[in-house]
């Protein structure tokens, strides 16, 4: 909900992917400088697609899946010495997935249409027919409980204002609100956490 709720007020389709992609609406905000410029937000590099889904797709192959997905699972994989896979980058795949009309991508409000036709030869309905389950840990209730203490002196300000990096305000607001309950602000003091947490091994 809270990415919805980030994205309402973008003024076009590539701000609002910015806006859902990213975990600070303006990381300004707690850096105090200009965010550089990456595949996202550099205009130049952006290729000529009509359809705003199709820069989408774009920004996913150059931004998404390898600065976040695809190195979140080669670590997690390779820290208990396993071999991952991703068969539906293969080069000839995404050549393929690229060239498939818009009809056959979503059809009747339903997405990745062609493949589950495939999968419907293959493999039962009711395997491909659910609800989509995810595996999130519960850091929200962590920083309420367990981490609470490692977190309050990692983003304590007069820490976060000695080490000269990060803005106190802005943090401070949201952790006060996420231990109130207010909001759930996990996903905003996690990257600050993991920030700091190197910091203090440096």
């Amino acid at each position: 909900m809270h990415k919805a709720a980030a994205t309402l007020g973008a003024r076009s389709s590539d701000e609002l992917y910015r806006r859902a992609m990213t975990h600070w609406p303006s990381p300004s905000d707690i850096t105090g400088t200009t965010e550089p410029e990456t595949a996202l937000t550099r205009v130049s590099d952006h290729p000529g697609f009509a359809r705003p889904v199709d820069r989408m797709r774009y920004f996913d192959l150059v931004s998404e899946l390898p600065d976040d997905i695809l190195v979140k699972v080669d670590r997690a994989a390779m820290a208990v010495s396993l071999e991952s896979r991703a068969p539906y980058l293969h080069p000839d795949v995404v050549d393929f997935a690229w060239r498939i009309p818009p009809n056959q991508q979503v059809r009747n409000g339903e997405g990745k249409w062609l493949l589950r036709q495939v999968l419907f030869r293959y493999v039962p309905r009711t395997l491909i027919e659910r609800p989509k389950m995810g595996f999130g840990v519960p850091i929200a209730d962590w920083l309420r409980g367990e981490l609470r203490d490692w977190a309050a002196e990692l983003l304590a300000p007069d820490r976060l204002k000695r080490e000269g990096y990060l803005a106190p305000a802005p943090i401070e607001r949201a952790w006060n609100d996420h231990q109130r309950g207010r909001a759930d602000n996990s996903h905003l003091l996690w990257g600050v956490l993991m920030f700091q947490a190197w910091l203090a091994e440096q």
